[in-house]
């Protein structure tokens, strides 16, 4: 996104990827449908980021919020779809049509891709890069760094550049990711398997949704929702029943159970599944008089987060104080962020995307308006094109 309001101002843009091919974070989101953004009153979209949103954040969601995206996206010749929760989706369910279209606009204004091109630092304020020919220079008049996060290594996202930064990167941390979770042998049967609509409540966070039981832990939608609240400390407990009140739960639970097990006695007058009583005794042996209470309000104990690696993101980076309002570094004139790097957090559902291209936009945007204030003029198509070069690692 950077490049591309580089490229449109007329500036000569070089975009280095240390990966072998471009967006490849971008593609794996495409796996799962390619969540673009979701469609909602900027108000509750903001929300959606917490209640200490920064304001250059704030800002730029503004500029290119859900509408933006889609128009975006649109404009690439990716017809898009709207499901019944807002979440927005490319029609094709995939990345790739989107990211080719993509690059060929990029291509169209001149904008060249160099990839296994990794920046390893300055010298003498020339950017250094590893490539496949060895160790190369660059001296732009301008540079995004659009870095990524610290998960999902293999996709190039690491988090090792904040070594480069140390003054202004907030620790990382994981976000929007499991919890590990030492079952007892009863559990097996069910690894792998879907806990479907339950409440989920951790702080003052509360959501309806599913998980997923896997053999170390739990992960997915319900739980990457109050993942935040959780990680930063807030136990979580488990409504099994959120459509009923305590006082329907507990008229049901003091029907006649004869000889039946109590486990029969769930089936039979609350329609529990094998995995709803399962986690009941997994968490709530010994039973309390007041069942029904504990069913609304199951506490699960975990060992905390999984590896960071597993997150689908991370918070941490570097830190808005030490950004101007356009993104730029302010003891680096000239060197602006964008995307996951910056310290911020969002859901899944659109956020993160959605924010990554907002942010790209502005730096990318502000990095135009700085190289031709430097210039004096947009840059000449005769002068050496690396000399010139917008530049995003």
């Amino acid at each position: 996104m950077a490049a591309e309001e580089l490229g449109k101002a007329g500036h000569s843009v070089i975009l280095t990827d240390a990966m072998p091919s471009v967006g490849r974070k971008f593609l794996m989101a495409g796996k799962s449908g390619l969540n673009l953004t979701k469609s909602a009153p900027i108000e509750a979209f903001h929300a959606a980021y917490g209640a200490d949103l920064p304001r250059a954040l704030t800002e730029a969601l503004d500029a290119f919020g859900p509408e933006q995206v889609m128009a975006w996206a649109e404009g690439l010749g990716q017809p898009l779809f709207t499901g019944s929760t807002g979440r927005v989706f490319p029609k094709a369910m995939k990345a790739s049509p989107l990211l080719r279209a993509w690059m060929a606009r990029l291509e169209s204004y001149g904008v060249e891709a160099r990839t296994k091109w990794r920046w390893t630092g300055w010298n003498d304020g020339a950017l250094v890069f590893d490539t496949p020919d060895g160790a190369a220079q660059l001296r732009p008049k301008v540079t995004v760094l659009a870095l990524g996060g610290a998960s999902w290594a293999r996709l190039g996202s690491n988090g090792a550049w904040s070594t480069l930064l140390p003054d202004v990167v907030a620790p990382f941390a994981p976000a929007n990711m499991g919890f590990l979770v030492n079952w007892t042998d009863h559990m097996a049967p069910h690894f792998g398997a879907p806990v479907k609509s339950v409440g989920l409540a951790a702080g003052d966070t509360f959501t309806r949704g599913e998980f997923v039981i896997t053999r170390n832990g739990i992960e997915g939608g319900g739980i990457y929702l109050v993942s935040r609240a959780m990680r930063e400390g807030a136990p979580l407990t488990l409504d099994l029943m959120p459509d009923w009140s305590v006082e329907k739960l507990r008229a049901a639970l003091a029907k006649p159970r004869g000889k039946a097990s109590m486990t029969t006695h769930l089936r039979k007058v609350l329609r529990f599944d094998a995995l709803r009583t399962a986690l009941l005794y997994e968490f709530g042996k010994p039973f309390p008089d007041d069942l029904a209470s504990l069913i609304k309000a199951v506490p699960v104990l975990h060992d905390g987060p999984k590896d960071m690696d597993e997150a689908i993101s991370t918070a941490g980076g570097v830190r808005f104080d030490a950004l101007t309002q356009d993104l730029m570094l302010k003891d680096k004139p000239g060197i602006f962020c964008a995307g996951e790097m910056i310290d911020w957090e969002a859901p899944t559902g659109g956020y993160l995307i959605t924010a990554c291209l907002a942010t790209g936009k502005v730096a990318g945007s502000a990095a135009a308006s700085f190289a031709q204030h430097q210039s004096g003029s947009l840059d000449s198509q005769e002068e050496p094109r690396h000399s010139q070069a917008g530049h995003l690692p």
